[in-house]
């Protein structure tokens, strides 16, 4: 299993990082709060999962191992692929969903796109008791990952090399969408509108 990667970032699309490896390009898929911290050229190590299929590899990245331990354990619940357990990973932090678990919080699940309210339910029975309890002392369940998306929209955009004034023209093209979803923005749907905004402008 390949639990991490080192190098330097060679390039950056939307959902996916591409690490320089000994002289190989690893592609990584991960959350858009991962993937605004990263910049081309430089030094990244990202905690990584591999998921096996009879038709793919597929390397998934994480900022830390704490999130790859969580993404691993959401997977130990019937009906949660790589996917979903990735998207639940992109709206709340590790602790945010081991809250919203031990609180029995189906709203803040919810909150994550393809989850329902049968849906919630069912993960709430099946995660209790395996997520584990908080590690940190924050009393908000579920509490958004960044405090802001425009935030975390712009750092992606800048990590991918946009300018600023791109970065902040996408972000107002996009905010009709963001301000228009119930509860917490999503990021990567966020993210891929405003590079489209920016292709037809180029």
């Amino acid at each position: 299993m390949i639990a991490f990667v080192s190098g330097p970032v060679a390039a950056l699309a939307p959902d996916t990082a591409v690490v320089e490896v000994g002289g190989i390009g690893m592609a990584v898929q991960c959350t858009p709060n991962t993937l605004s911290a990263l910049r081309i050229g430089q030094q990244t190590k990202l905690a990584t999962s591999l998921v096996v299929r009879e038709d793919s590899l597929t390397l998934y990245g994480f900022a830390d191992d704490d999130e790859r331990q969580t993404f691993e354990l959401l997977q130990t619940a019937s009906g949660v692929g790589p996917r979903l357990a990735q998207a639940m990973l992109a709206v709340h932090s590790p602790d945010a969903l081991r809250r919203a678990v031990a609180s029995g919080d189906e709203k803040s699940l919810t909150a994550v796109p393809g989850i329902g309210k049968k849906g919630a339910q069912k993960l709430l029975l099946e995660l209790k008791d395996r997520l584990g309890a908080p590690l940190g002392t924050g009393t908000g369940v579920g509490a958004p990952v960044t405090s802001g998306w425009r935030d975390q929209l712009h750092a992606a955009l800048i990590g991918l090399g946009y300018a600023t004034r791109e970065a902040d023209e996408a972000i107002e093209a996009v905010a009709p969408q963001a301000e228009a979803e119930d509860g917490t923005p999503q990021v990567g749907k966020l993210l891929k509108a405003a590079l489209q905004t920016l292709n037809r402008t180029r």
